[in-house]
């Protein structure tokens, strides 16, 4: 059965996962829109830079953050110097993290349903004087749901499955960085392997549902293979 510190890892790693997608979809949106319209010389290598995490290991990316991140890093010693508390080892630490791991998975189902588009009816709407806001409501918005969708489910899926880079960054300390990953890896290395199946199996399960919610939605679901062929 689940114990206390399973549970304790599961609430955080819920809380992980929702506050880095809600952050996610805020920062992968106008990324995304930009990406899918813009024609700068610049596309190539911000397109690059943001899916560098689907190729580089975990591990690098958690040691560079850790690195920059921590007292004799220049984030990290900025933060110092405005009297902020460093982010590793902690659950802001965590989510800086998680978002960045994670933005590729958010950035390319939205750039592929903002492409895809038809820009005559932007196009229509301005020409009826309706603002920037208002066209981003009411015609982007429902025109996207099923991209906003699949890139939510890609980027709260990913950030459950996440190990080296939340462990470099975050650590193992119980209620504050230890997410479920971590805490399987424990039962492992502690050779207890009936805990390790009651959280993997319920992880397991869990994952399956979501993806099984996506996929019953057509559109979403075709968005959610694409992105994943593009990935692979």
């Amino acid at each position: 059965m689940l114990s206390a510190e399973d549970w304790s890892a599961i609430r955080l790693t819920l809380l992980l996962a929702t506050v880095s997608t809600l952050i996610l979809l805020v920062l992968g949106t106008p990324l995304a829109w930009w990406l899918a319209h813009t024609r700068s010389r610049l596309r190539g290598a911000i397109h690059a830079l943001i899916a560098l995490p689907l190729v580089l290991p975990p591990t690098v990316l958690g040691f560079y953050l850790l690195v920059a991140l921590g007292p004799h890093g220049w984030i990290g010693g900025l933060m110092q110097r405005l009297g902020l508390s460093l982010l590793p080892f902690s659950f802001a630490g965590l989510v800086v993290a998680s978002v960045l791991y994670s933005l590729p998975f958010v950035v390319q189902p939205l750039q592929n349903t903002f492409g895809a588009l038809d820009g005559k009816l932007l196009e229509a709407a301005a020409t009826l004087h309706a603002s920037p806001q208002d066209r981003f409501w009411h015609i982007i918005v429902p025109l996207s749901r099923a991209g906003f969708l699949t890139a939510a489910v890609l980027g709260f899926a990913h950030t459950l499955g996440e190990f080296g880079v939340v462990l470099m960054i975050g650590g193992n300390i119980p209620g504050q960085t230890r997410v479920v990953s971590v805490q399987i890896y424990n039962h492992v290395e502690a050779m207890e392997y009936a805990q390790a199946h009651w959280l993997a199996g319920a992880m397991l399960v869990f994952s399956f549902l979501v993806l099984l919610a996506l996929y019953a939605r057509p559109h979403a679901g075709a968005l959610f293979a694409q992105g994943a062929a593009r990935h692979d």
